[in-house]
């Protein structure tokens, strides 16, 4: 992992690009985070820093959180995370990351927790089928329906889809890239959706994908419905 910083979702928007494009985007506040703790390989076995985001109150704090602040002498946070960075053996106790640690077009993968959704059906929760509505059928349309198992199992087998607890769920969107960062407003702007509501905590690092950058070749066209982006080869054959 080269970079990571923890932040807040604000909300989603749009912007435009230089070519006129809409572009939907994500703002989240970014930092400053606050190295509370470093742990070398040495000691541990392994190099990461825990970040601190969001001051608190100290009252809010329990008695081993107020110590460990304390022992770091850095003011109290609302939210830890660890991260093993290249560069975490540089950094030290009470260093300040803000939003410029990442650059616009830095691709990153974000983590947060899902919105929850309460009790919900096979449909919602799974996508599942309903039954058609004519000729009757009576109120269980939306229902799971029955689950195939006869007196060998006679039972049902785990991962079976079914109703139950939806959303809350840790998730992580993979390849985002990084649109715009405001290091004053504390503030990086993501091209996309990331997960969780408005105001939910999200841990932003470099994307673990291996970035491939396309170039399209000199007077070709890379839109599929044309010739020329379905079969560059052919369509250069015939313009000679």
């Amino acid at each position: 992992m080269k970079k990571a910083i923890i932040g807040k979702k604000v909300g989603m928007t749009q912007i435009f690009d230089e070519t006129g494009k809409v572009v939907p985007v994500t703002v989240i506040e970014a930092g400053p985070c606050v190295v509370a703790q470093k742990k070398t390989a040495d000691k541990e076995g392994y190099d990461a820093v825990q970040l601190g985001f969001e001051d608190t109150a100290e009252k809010k704090l329990t008695k081993p959180e107020k110590g460990h602040f304390e022992k770091a002498g850095v003011e109290p946070k609302k939210h830890l995370h660890e991260f093993k960075l290249d560069d975490a053996a540089e950094m030290n106790v009470g260093d300040v990351l803000k939003a410029d640690v990442f650059a616009e077009g830095d691709h990153v993968d974000v983590t947060g927790v899902s919105k929850g959704k309460g009790y919900a059906g096979v449909i919602k929760r799974w996508g599942a089928q309903r039954t058609p509505t004519s000729h009757g059928g009576g109120p269980v349309h939306r229902h799971a329906g029955s689950m195939g198992s006869s007196t060998d199992p006679s039972r049902i087998f785990k991962g079976k889809i079914g109703a139950g607890h939806m959303g809350v769920d840790q998730v992580t969107v993979q390849n985002l890239d990084v649109v715009k960062v405001d290091p004053e407003m504390n503030m990086i702007v993501l091209r996309g959706a990331v997960p969780g509501p408005k105001g939910g905590i999200v841990y932003i690092k470099s994307t673990v994908k291996k970035i491939v950058e396309k170039h399209a070749a000199a007077g070709v066209s890379v839109n599929p419905q044309k010739a020329s982006g379905r079969n560059p080869q052919k369509a250069s054959a015939r313009s000679h």
